[in-house]
């Protein structure tokens, strides 16, 4: 590698670096194009809102490092790794690209970065620059399925809590899942009040004190960690308030309290509560350091550290990463643009009135309007099927979806604790339609309860020929499926019985293999399968 380098460097100009720097800095932009789409389109959103300042926030922690490392006094050495990190970055976002997944695209921009450094400084100093590059993933959105499964946990917490605040206060509630029964008014805890809102970008400012702070290593774990429960215990005493004003004033007043107290009242009141912790925290150690020097906040020199950057050295490495950015960018605009092709499908309206001998009961199922907004899907079915035999339905729900790049299938996982049903058992299986086992795939069945009523669940997930169960391997195959087809469209199938008196699991379980087995014939068709 050193011969490589030095033959490159004899063809370069000796204050060719700012140069070469340059033309790296052009060709990422080319290459992470849609990621900064994706981040502008998050941060539109309440809880990403702050990403703007992250990457800000890095530039600072980055020229306060460098402020404090000297200029090498020796050639750099070991500055291949950081090619083939920035070549692996340059792969994952021509991928994402491919598949027209934009956050993937942001996320391969952060090892974009920490790879330039490494060439800068080579591998021994160069991994000492982590803290600032670790910050920028702050200003990424979470992938759909970890942001559903945490926001649902959170909700549940808050949800929780604040119900006993209010018991608490001698407030007689009832807690139906995220929906907070106060006899004449009902609350629904929604995504806004799970505490993502505050969470991330709380998360980004305890991690800013655990850097920032000069103490102890355990205190800096406190600080950081301090985060996931100090934003709980606030949006918990928000919803706990908000539920005291309904009762005393009635539900109108609840919406200019709840939202004068959301966003930046809620925000600053965990920035100050994070400093009394950290003052807390200086207060105990022995040598009686005060806050104000226990955290470093020094930026005197930050330009002039700065303008070291214009004697950065030509080397082969930056060279090289200069034209592997640039063959990205030109690699980027000629591949096939990852759109959602055209799916040829029927829409559910159309799906048949009779399976079998299972006969659709009932009127038309239709999701109210806030339910729809939250199910994200294009067309989904939710219909009741019952055979003359049986004494009760059968629930068949069906969401099909588009494109899964910009959002996707909500797991039942998320969506049946928030309606107050208690998954008593889950569990993975194989279904086996055809008895021969030839055409096993994988299901979930999960039992659910609510009170006294009790409910046998069937879910999947529909990757066009592929029939998952693991949310999270659904959303590989979708990588994978939209590099080989241009399709991000998919599907959730999930049916459900009730569990008569006297009825056993294995009997509710007969019912709904029944139903499977008639519902696979026409279910193609209906979510564009090949």
């Amino acid at each position: 590698m050193a011969a490589i380098e030095e033959r490159i460097l004899k063809a370069a100009h000796p204050a060719a670096g700012p140069f070469w720097l340059a033309l790296a800095f052009c060709g990422a932009a080319a290459t992470f194009a849609d990621g900064a789409a994706a981040l502008a389109a998050a941060w539109r959103l309440p809880e990403y809102s702050h990403g703007p300042l992250i990457p800000l926030i890095s530039l600072l922690l980055f020229l306060r490092q460098l402020r404090d490392t000297p200029m090498p006094g020796a050639p750099v050495r070991n500055r291949w790794p950081g090619i083939g990190l920035i070549a692996a970055a340059l792969a994952v976002a021509l991928l994402g690209q491919s598949a027209g997944i934009g956050d993937l695209v942001a996320y391969a921009a952060i090892l974009w970065v920490g790879g330039l450094i490494l060439i800068g400084f080579g591998w021994r100093d160069g991994r000492r620059f982590w803290p600032p590059v670790l910050h920028l993933v702050f200003m990424l959105p979470l992938p759909g399925v970890l942001y559903y499964k945490l926001s649902n946990a959170l909700q549940l917490v808050s949800a929780e809590l604040g119900v006993a605040g209010l018991k608490l206060l001698g407030i007689p509630v009832f807690l139906d899942g995220t929906i907070i029964d106060l006899g004449v008014y009902r609350l629904h805890v929604a995504e806004a009040c799970s505490g993502l809102r505050y969470l991330f970008p709380i998360l980004s400012f305890s991690y800013l004190f655990a850097v920032l702070y000069r103490g102890p290593g355990w205190h800096r774990a406190v600080l950081l960690i301090s985060a996931v429960p100090l934003t709980i215990a606030m949006n918990a005493a928000r919803i706990a308030l908000a539920g005291a004003i309904v009762t005393a004033h009635g539900v109108a007043w609840v919406e200019g309290a709840t939202h004068f107290f959301e966003g930046w009242v809620i925000f600053l009141a965990c920035i100050a509560a994070l400093m009394a912790l950290a003052w807390g925290l200086a207060r105990t150690r022995q040598d009686g350091v005060r806050l104000i020097d226990a955290l470093d906040l020094e930026t005197a020199g930050l330009g002039q550290t700065a303008a070291r950057l214009r004697h950065t050295a030509a080397s082969g490495a930056l060279i090289g990463a200069a034209l592997l950015s640039l063959l990205a960018a030109v690699a980027g605009q000629v591949q096939p643009k990852g759109t959602a092709a055209p799916v040829d499908r029927l829409p559910f309206a159309l799906f048949p009135q009779e399976v079998g001998e299972w006969r659709r009961v009932g009127a038309p199922a239709a999701l109210g309007p806030r339910v729809e907004a939250a199910l994200g899907a294009q067309d989904y079915l939710a219909a009741s099927f019952q055979r003359a035999r049986d004494s009760a339905p059968s629930t068949v729900f069906i969401a099909w979806y588009a494109d899964q790049a910009r959002g996707g299938v909500h797991s039942p996982e998320i969506c049946l604790p928030g309606a107050g049903w208690e998954i008593a058992a889950l569990a993975r299986t194989q279904f086996d339609p055809g008895g021969d086992g030839a055409a096993l795939f994988p299901i979930n069945r999960a039992i659910v309860q609510r009170g006294s009523e009790r409910q046998l669940v069937y879910y999947w997930f529909e990757q066009r020929e592929r029939r998952i169960a693991w949310d999270m391997a659904a959303k590989a195959w979708l990588l994978i499926g939209a590099i080989r087809t241009g399709r991000t469209d998919g599907a959730l199938v999930r049916l459900s019985t009730t569990i008569e008196p006297g009825e056993s699991d294995a009997e509710a379980a007969q019912r709904l293999d029944a139903l499977i087995k008639r519902l696979l014939e026409p279910l193609p068709s209906f979510i564009g399968a090949p």
